[in-house]
C-alpha cells in the first residue's frame, strides 16, 4: 500500500485513506479537480521561518488531501524563498516523490527584480520569471501558471501570449489570471481561448467582508467555463477570534507595516465581527471555519486558499469541510451584519 511522510519519519498515512479525507471539485470546465481546501504559501514558507515548522505543515496538508500547492514568484520574505523552500520539502522529506499526486502552482506579476523587466506583464519578465520559478522549485513544470495581475501598460495580447507559450514549451499545464475585475476577465478569456489554452482557474480576493467577486465576475466565470480559487478568505485575520476583544499587541494589525493595517479595525467592522462570531458559535464552529464554510456553499467556487502558521492552524482551517449546512435564516443573518 502507498504511504507518504507526515511531519514524523515514522508515521504514515496511506494513500486509500488520505483523499477520503478531502473534498474535491471540478475546476470550471476541466478534467482538473482541486482540493476544497488549498494550501497557500504567501506567508511562513519564507526565508524568515522555521523549516521545521514549514514543512510539517505542508506534509500534514498532503496526508489531509491537500493536493494543491499555490506559490508566487515574490513570495517570501525574501522573494523567491517560499519557491525555494517548497522546492527543499520536495527534495528532503519525500513529497517529491508524489509530485504527480500534487497540482503546483506559481505566478508572476509583481515585483521581483530590479530595472525594467522585473515586473508586470511583459513577455520577457513572464517567461524569464517562470524559468526563475521552476529552478527554485526543482521542477521541470508547474501545473499552473498565472498572470498575478493586469498590466495597464502592456497589451493584454502580449500576456496572455506568454501564458499559452508556457504551456506550449512545456513549463506548464494550465494557465490562469489573478486580480483581474470582470471586463479584464472576459478580455482575457477570450485570448486564451483563441490561443488554444483555456484559462483553468481565475485567483480573486474574496471573502465576506471583500465582495467585489459578486459583481459580475462569479456569473463570467460560471458562463466560460473558468474555475475560482479565493485567497485571503479570511481577510487577512480580519475572520478569525484575533480580534473579538481588540487588537493584540503581537497581531498583524498591530505591526506597522503589512497588508492589515490597524485602521481597517473600525468598531464597525469590530461589531461585524463580535456578530459574526456569534452564529459561528451557535453553529458549533470558529468563526475562521464559518467563513470558509460561507465560500464554499457557493458550487462556483471551486477551492479557498489557507495559509497556516501551524499544523494546529491547519487543522483548524480543514475542519470548514465539515460545517453543517447554512439555514436560509442564517444567511439572512449573515448578510444583515456584512450590510
Amino acid at each position: 500500500m502507498e504511504k507518504s511522510y507526515t511531519a514524523a519519519p515514522d508515521r504514515y498515512v496511506a494513500a486509500s485513506d488520505r483523499y477520503t479525507k478531502m473534498e474535491y471539485r471540478r475546476c470550471g470546465r476541466s478534467g482538473i479537480k482541486l482540493p476544497a481546501v488549498s494550501l497557500g504559501l504567501w506567508h511562513n514558507f519564507g526565508s524568515v521561518d522555521r523549516y521545521e515548522n514549514y514543512s510539517a505543515i505542508a506534509l500534514e496538508a498532503f496526508d489531509a488531501g491537500v493536493t494543491h500547492f499555490d506559490l508566487a514568484n515574490n513570495y517570501g520574505p525574501v522573494p523567491g524563498s517560499a519557491e525555494s523552500n517548497f522546492g527543499r520539502i520536495l527534495r528532503e522529506t519525500g513529497l517529491g516523490t508524489h509530485r504527480d499526486e500534487m497540482i503546483i502552482s506559481t505566478k508572476a506579476g509583481y515585483l521581483m527584480w530590479d530595472g525594467p523587466y522585473g515586473e508586470w506583464g511583459s513577455r520577457k519578465y513572464l517567461t524569464a520569471s517562470l524559468d526563475q520559478s521552476l529552478k527554485r522549485m526543482g521542477l521541470e513544470y508547474v501545473d499552473i501558471f498565472y498572470s498575478h495581475r493586469p498590466d495597464p501598460e502592456t497589451p493584454l495580447e502580449e500576456t496572455m501570449g506568454a501564458l499559452s507559450d508556457a504551456v506550449r514549451q512545456g513549463k506548464a499545464l494550465y494557465v490562469g489570471i489573478s486580480n483581474y475585475d470582470d471586463e479584464q476577465t472576459r478580455a482575457a478569456v477570450e485570448i486564451l481561448r483563441r490561443n488554444g489554452t483555456p484559462c483553468l482557474i481565475h485567483q480573486p480576493k474574496y471573502s465576506m467582508f471583500v465582495r467585489a467577486a459578486e459583481q459580475g465576475l462569479l456569473e463570467t466565470l460560471e458562463r466560460e467555463g473558468v474555475g475560482l480559487i479565493a485567497y485571503s478568505p479570511l481577510a487577512q485575520g480580519m475572520l478569525t477570534d484575533r480580534y473579538l476583544h481588540g487588537i493584540p499587541e503581537d497581531s498583524r494589525a498591530a505591526k506597522p507595516t503589512g497588508f492589515l493595517q490597524q485602521n481597517e479595525l473600525t468598531p464597525e467592522r469590530l461589531r461585524q465581527i463580535a456578530a459574526l462570531n456569534a452564529i459561528a458559535a451557535e453553529r458549533g464552529q470558529t468563526l475562521a471555519e464559518m467563513a470558509l464554510a460561507w465560500l464554499l456553499k457557493d458550487s462556483r467556487v471551486t477551492s479557498v486558499l489557507v495559509g497556516a502558521s501551524s499544523v494546529g492552524q491547519l487543522r483548524a482551517n480543514l475542519r470548514a469541510l465539515h460545517a453543517p449546512d447554512f439555514t436560509t435564516a442564517e444567511l439572512d443573518r449573515v448578510e444583515e451584519i456584512l450590510r
